[in-house]
C-alpha cells in the first residue's frame, strides 16, 4: 500500500493536513516522506495515502521531489538552507577583562609578613609559639 511514490495527507503532527510523497519504506511501520512537509521519518499510522503514484526513484532529492508535485499542480516550498548560529555569536573581548583587574584592589606585603613566611619555611616549631604570643597580645588589648 506504501509504495515509493505514493502521494499521502499527514493526520497526525506537526505538518497534519500536508501532502507528502513516500520516498522510501524503512520498515514494517516507518517510511520516509518529503514534500510540504519536513523530510523526515514517519509512521504509516499518520499518513492517508491518496489514490496517485508519483514515479520517483529510491531516496529522490528533494528538488525532485519538488518538481514531480508541481507537474501534479501541488503547490510546494522549496527548503532554505540553515545558516550557522556560530559564526553570528559575538567573541569575548579581553579588554574587559584587563579594566576588571585594574579595578581589583591589589595586596601589599607588609616587612612583618613577608619575615615571618620566611621563618614559617624554615622552622614550623617558631611559628606555633609566635602565634601563641601573637593571641595573647590580642587578648590583652582588648
Amino acid at each position: 500500500m506504501f509504495e515509493i511514490g505514493r502521494l499521502c495527507v499527514k493526520i497526525a503532527g506537526r505538518d497534519a493536513g500536508k501532502k507528502c510523497v513516500v520516498i522510501d519504506v524503512l520498515d514494517n511501520n516507518f517510511v520516509l516522506v518529503d514534500g510540504q512537509t519536513r523530510r523526515r521519518k514517519c509512521n504509516m499510522r499518520h499518513l492517508e495515502p491518496l489514490d496517485k503514484i508519483i514515479s520517483l526513484t529510491k531516496n529522490a532529492s528533494n528538488d525532485e521531489v519538488i518538481r514531480a508535485l508541481k507537474e501534479e499542480s501541488i503547490g510546494c516550498e522549496e527548503k532554505k538552507e540553515a545558516k550557522h548560529k556560530q559564526s553570528q555569536r559575538p567573541t569575548k573581548k579581553k579588554a574587559v577583562k584587563k579594566k576588571l583587574e585594574e579595578a581589583k584592589p591589589k595586596k601589599v606585603k607588609t616587612k612583618e609578613a613577608k619575615e615571618t613566611k620566611k621563618e614559617n619555611t624554615e622552622n614550623p616549631e617558631k611559628t606555633e609559639t609566635k602565634k601563641k604570643s601573637i593571641n595573647k597580645e590580642h587578648k590583652s588589648v582588648e
